[in-house]
C-alpha cells in the first residue's frame, strides 16, 4: 500500500510541471484525501489486528472451556453409567423385596405384638413403683416428722442438762477447790468429787464437809426428777489393806457409792429407782497412778446425771 503511494506522488510530482495550477489543486486534494483513507485503513488495520489477538485468546480459552467441558461430561457420563447400575441393582432388591414383603409384614406384626406386650408390662411395673413410691413418700414424710420430733426433744434434754449443770455447779460452789468439778460432756452431767472431800482413808463413811456436798447435789436432783443418777465409786492401784467386809478394792469403790446413794435417799423427793450404785475399782483412773496427785485424782466418787430417754426411746420406736 505504502509503494503504491509513493508511486503516485512521483507521478504527480512529474506532472507537476506539466499541469496547470488547477489541476494540481485537484491533484493535492486526491492526495489528501487518499492519505486519510490510508490512515484511516492504518486504524482499521490496528483494529482488526487487535481484535484479532482478543479473537485468539478467547479461542484459547474457548478451548480450555472445552476441553473442562469435555472432561465434566465424560464425568457425567462415569457417574450416570454407575447410577444406571446402582438403580438396576435396586430395581432388582426392590423385586426381592416385594416378593418377600408378605413374609416380612408378617415378621414385623409379629414383633409389634412382642413389643406391644412388653409394654404392658412395663407400664403394670411402672404403676406398681410409682405405688411403692408414694408409699415410701409418705413413710418418709412421717419419719421427718418423727426425726424432728426427736431433734426438738433431744435440744430440749440439752437444754435442760445444761441448766442442771448450772444448778449443780452453783448448788457446789462453796465446794470447789475442795476435789470437787462439775462438767458436761457426752448429753451429760458428771459431778466429780474426790474422796479427800468425802471419806478418810481406807473408810466408806462420808465425813460431815461430803455430806453437805451430797446435801446440796441432792437438793437440785430432787428437783430434776426425770434424771436417772448413776453414783461410780472409783480407787487408786494401791490394794486395800482393811480387814473384815471388804476384800479389796472393787469392794471399797462399791462401799463408798453406796454410801453416797444412802445420803442421797434421805431425801424423801427423790425417787429411788432413779439411783444406781456401782464400784469400779481402780479399773477407770483418770489420771496415772504414778504420782500421788494422780492417785488423788484417781480416789473419787463420780456422779453421773442421765437424762431419762423414754421420750427419745419412744419415738425411736415409733420410726422403726
Amino acid at each position: 500500500m505504502k509503494i503504491r503511494l509513493t508511486a503516485v506522488l512521483a507521478i504527480l510530482v512529474l506532472m507537476s510541471s506539466c499541469v496547470s495550477s488547477k489541476k494540481y489543486g485537484e491533484l493535492e486534494s486526491k492526495n489528501a484525501d487518499l492519505q486519510r483513507k490510508n490512515r484511516s485503513i492504518n486504524d482499521e488495520l490496528e483494529t482488526f489486528r487487535g481484535s484479532n489477538q482478543k479473537m485468539e485468546k478467547e479461542l484459547a480459552g474457548l478451548k480450555t472451556d472445552f476441553e473442562t467441558v469435555t472432561t465434566e461430561r465424560n464425568q457425567l457420563m462415569d457417574k450416570l453409567t454407575a447410577l444406571q447400575k446402582n438403580y438396576e441393582s435396586l430395581e432388582k432388591s426392590y423385586d426381592a423385596l416385594e416378593q418377600n414383603s408378605s413374609a416380612a409384614i408378617a415378621e414385623n406384626s409379629r414383633q409389634n405384638r412382642e413389643l406391644l406386650a412388653q409394654l404392658d408390662e412395663k407400664e403394670a411395673a411402672l404403676i406398681q413403683e410409682k405405688n411403692r413410691l408414694e408409699k415410701l413418700e409418705k413413710d418418709l414424710a412421717i419419719r421427718s416428722q418423727r426425726i424432728d420430733e426427736l431433734e426438738s426433744v433431744i435440744a430440749a434434754k440439752d437444754a435442760k442438762m445444761n441448766a442442771l449443770k448450772n444448778a449443780v455447779s452453783n448448788a457446789l460452789t462453796n465446794f470447789e477447790g475442795k476435789g470437787l468439778s462439775v462438767e458436761q460432756r457426752d448429753g451429760k452431767v458428771y459431778v466429780s468429787m474426790e474422796n479427800k472431800l468425802l471419806f478418810d482413808s481406807g473408810s466408806w463413811a462420808v465425813n460431815s464437809e461430803g455430806r453437805k456436798a451430797v446435801q446440796q447435789l441432792g437438793t437440785v436432783l430432787a428437783q430434776n426428777p426425770d434424771i436417772a443418777v448413776l453414783i461410780e465409786g472409783h480407787t487408786d492401784n494401791v490394794p486395800y489393806g482393811g480387814s473384815g467386809q471388804l476384800k479389796d478394792n472393787w469392794d471399797l469403790s462399791t462401799k463408798r457409792a453406796t454410801s453416797i446413794v444412802q445420803i442421797l435417799r434421805e431425801n424423801s423427793k427423790i425417787d429411788p429407782q432413779s439411783l444406781t450404785a456401782a464400784g469400779r475399782g481402780e479399773y477407770a483412773p483418770v489420771a496415772s497412778n504414778d504420782s500421788e496427785a494422780g492417785k488423788a485424782k484417781n480416789r473419787r466418787i463420780e456422779v453421773i446425771l442421765t437424762p431419762k430417754l423414754d421420750e427419745i426411746t419412744r419415738l425411736l420406736n415409733e420410726a422403726n
